[in-house]
């Protein structure tokens, strides 16, 4: 179960529903993101909130341009939440500037849409969500019936993994992290790539727990201790598996899965013998594997408490990807779909599902 999950080997949740097949992302303009606020500018105040329209560009690099534009600097711009690179994304930043100044800006693959003042500096997770409108080209002729099918399909929502781009370029990213957690390795001085590594295990962990429970036919089904998430709202532990996987089928629900850490809130009972299975197959890396005796520093186990607070405090993630208002249209080479995600979603695990390439 140690294994890193990786986009092409992860389970389908509706295999057997055929899919449409063809490309993603053939230009920019085929993969089109709409950040949906958290809520309005007030119109006044000493900051200024600014919808930007960037073409391939990373968010972290719209905001390094439009700091030099400005003359303030990067850590001065704030912004609620990080898009895609290859891609064409409207987004809310906030900066102190002028108001005149932020409107006036013109600037190679950035456009100001709009500027509004407003109290505060943007924080990350200030938004509602996102809206996606994406175009699959060269896709097979009944592409259009297929993709409506599939979104039938993910009522109950399509599985929330985690994808290849979490786990580096070489695919070793969860099992760098796992040699930091286990005492195999030092940390990298650089605490940024620390934090990457060990989120890239939690994320390696996370996807092994939800292979299992759809492996076990337990996807939509709440188990006798699962952590629930009641959508909206806060998080509680099951106690009437029968009650709360009806209300998980109405959607009020969503199961939740372990990112392990030592603040992580933990499953109990049935639900968390299932979790404390994965830290325990995790602990047997190839590193550990035939070892007589190991050093006194190298743990032998893994358990939430082991992962470094400094790196990883853990927490819990939805198991599903509840899709909103989803929609397919046919254009002259395939089709182009659009749907609405939960901040934090990745729009490729849906398309995934969709496309089955």
């Amino acid at each position: 179960m140690s294994r890193c999950y990786t986009s092409g080997v992860l389970p389908y949740l509706t295999a057997e529903l055929p899919g449409t097949g063809g490309v993603l992302r053939a230009s920019p303009e085929d993969f089109v993101v709409d950040e949906i606020a958290a809520y309005a500018p007030a119109g006044t105040g000493d900051h200024v909130f600014a919808r930007i329209e960037k073409r391939e560009l990373t968010t972290a690099q719209a905001i390094e341009r439009i700091a030099g534009a400005l003359g303030i600097a990067a850590r001065d711009v704030g912004a609620a939440g990080m898009k895609d690179r290859h891609a064409i994304t409207r987004q809310w930043i906030s900066v102190m500037a002028p108001l005149d100044a932020v409107r006036a800006l013109a600037l190679p693959d950035i456009t100001v849409l709009d500027a509004e003042r407003h109290p505060h500096k943007l924080r990350t997770g200030h938004l509602r969500g996102n809206r996606f409108t994406l175009r699959v080209r060269g896709t097979t002729p009944e592409a259009g019936l297929r993709a409506t099918a599939i979104f039938d399909g993910l009522r109950l929502g399509a599985p929330n993994w985690y994808g290849e781009q979490r786990f580096g370029k070489d695919g070793d990213n969860a099992a760098r992290g796992r040699a930091i957690v286990l005492g195999e390795a030092p940390p990298p001085r650089d605490k940024r790539l620390a934090k990457l590594l060990v989120s890239a295990l939690q994320s390696e962990l996370f996807n092994t727990w939800l292979v299992a429970r759809m492996a076990d036919g337990l996807y939509g089904r709440a188990l006798d201790g699962d952590v629930l998430h009641k959508l909206g709202g806060g998080l509680f532990t099951c106690d009437d598996p029968a009650t709360d996987s009806q209300r998980l089928a109405a959607g009020e629900l969503a199961i939740t899965g372990p990112m392990f850490g030592p603040r992580m809130r933990r499953a109990e009972r049935d639900a968390g013998v299932r979790e404390t299975a994965i830290l325990a197959a995790a602990a047997a890396s190839p590193a550990n594997a035939g070892r007589a005796a190991a050093p006194e520093a190298v743990r032998r186990t893994i358990d939430a408490e082991t992962f470094p607070r400094a790196l990883a405090e853990g927490t819990r993630r939805d198991a599903a990807i509840r899709i909103g208002e989803p929609s397919v249209t046919p254009i002259e080479d395939g089709i182009e779909v659009a749907f609405t995600l939960p901040s934090g979603a990745y729009a490729t695990a849906v398309m995934r599902e969709v496309m089955k390439c």
